[in-house]
């Protein structure tokens, strides 16, 4: 899976958003530092970007009605069956969050999106 470009978040289709919710989650817990093709560039940034990252995502789940589980939201939390293990120190805000999110990778998660039949305009 890959974490679609933030300024896709809002227009994200249902699947897609709770898809990016398990991977956020995936990445920061048990995941974190494992080997993968397209989120390997994750790994070379503070593990506050990926909270930053997650928050987005949840920000977006809340204004349509979900609830994620609140613990997700100290960046810390690592999920039910793991202990903080990774120092989580807070990092400025950038724009966008990865600089890998450029317009070349929003434009790579659009023509993605519409080979799975979604159409979104960026």
């Amino acid at each position: 899976m890959r974490l679609w470009h933030e300024a896709l978040i809002g227009s994200l289709p249902r699947q897609q958003l709770l898809g990016q919710h398990r991977e956020a989650a995936a990445l920061r817990g048990g995941g974190w530092g494992k080997k993968h093709a397209t989120v390997d560039y994750v790994f070379t940034h503070s593990p506050y970007k990926l909270y930053q990252y997650h928050e987005l995502i949840m920000a977006e789940m809340e204004k349509r009605g979900y609830r994620p589980a609140p613990e997700w939201h100290d960046p810390s939390y690592r999920g039910k069956n793991l202990s903080p293990e990774i120092d989580v120190q807070p990092v400025p805000r950038t724009l966008p969050i990865y600089p890998e999110h450029d317009d070349a990778y929003l434009q790579a998660c659009l023509l993605n999106l519409a080979n799975k039949g979604i159409l979104i305009e960026g």
